[in-house]
């Protein structure tokens, strides 16, 4: 895989992870739920760079 095209993935996911991050903890007002998702998206961005 071409290093432009894991860059370009590591965006796609960087950003859902900063703004969704912000949302959940504006929503629980706590760090748990925000680690939760950043180690669900951590794994996504992880089976993309696995292929």
């Amino acid at each position: 895989m071409h290093m432009s095209r894991r860059l370009g993935i590591a965006v796609f996911c960087m950003v859902p992870a900063i703004i969704g991050g912000g949302i959940l903890y504006g929503i629980f007002g706590s760090y748990v739920p925000v680690a939760v998702f950043e180690m669900i998206l951590g794994f996504f961005a992880i089976g993309f760079f696995s292929k």
